[in-house]
């Protein structure tokens, strides 16, 4: 099964566990992240949008945004939230849209999750503008193996070697609500080097502070976010 399909198999769990702020970190993160994404401009696109939850935090800032996913039954659930949005399904590294269509493209916690990373960082490449920028929320590749026991004196174990690039299944439940999460485990320089490749200039760096539902910080990162421009010699 292509994490495609493992996406579309949890559709219905996950629908349920991002939009339940006590089960994802989106909410506790979304006021920093909005600020490092840039204002409105003619047009931004989401991509790997799920169910549209940043489409939507995006139009309520006045962004003309247009979400993208492989997951029929995702855009069906944004469409249905946002019935003035636009959703196109379509694969991050076959998008259907010219060269040059977007000054702002959204990747938020979606590049992890594609088998092709530097064909869909190219497209994402393509769709933009020279100057236009490119914010990315990733799973930190720091944190890509697993945290044993609970509290300040957990142990911290690296299992297998740091740069693989592994496919990886994490089941998860959280008040009732059963998720497994399908992705792949890359190390920074994957994202990195894909960015370079692209002519995609990184301006800003930040690891925000994880914490749990009751405020305690996590001791790790759980993300990283990227914001990047496209330099004008780019295609």
């Amino acid at each position: 099964m292509t994490t495609d399909e493992d996406w579309e198999e949890q559709a219905r769990n996950w629908i349920t566990w991002a939009r339940t702020p006590e089960l994802d970190s989106y909410w506790r993160y979304r006021s920093a992240l909005f600020e490092l994404v840039p204002g409105p401009g003619e047009s931004t696109l989401d991509l790997g949008c799920g169910e549209g939850r940043v489409s939507r935090d995006l139009a309520e800032r006045g962004h003309r945004v247009t979400g993208v996913d492989v997951s029929p039954t995702l855009l069906e659930a944004a469409r249905a939230a946002h019935p003035e949005g636009t959703y196109v399904t379509a694969d991050a590294a076959d998008l259907p849209f010219p060269d040059h269509s977007f000054d702002l493209v959204v990747a938020y916690n979606s590049l992890m999750d594609v088998e092709d990373l530097p064909g869909s960082v190219r497209e994402a490449s393509r769709v933009l503008r020279p100057g236009g920028k490119l914010v990315l929320s990733i799973v930190h590749p720091a944190n890509r193996d697993k945290i044993i026991g609970e509290g300040d004196d957990a142990a911290f174990v690296v299992d297998g070697s740091y740069f693989e690039n592994t496919h990886s299944h994490q089941g998860t439940e959280r008040d009732g609500v059963k998720m497994v999460f399908s992705g792949y485990q890359r190390p920074l320089t994957s994202y990195t080097r894909a960015l370079e490749d692209e002519g995609l200039l990184i301006e800003a760096v930040r690891e925000p502070i994880a914490t749990r539902a009751d405020g305690s910080a996590h001791r790790l990162p759980w993300h990283l976010w990227l914001r990047t421009v496209k330099s004008a010699s780019a295609r």
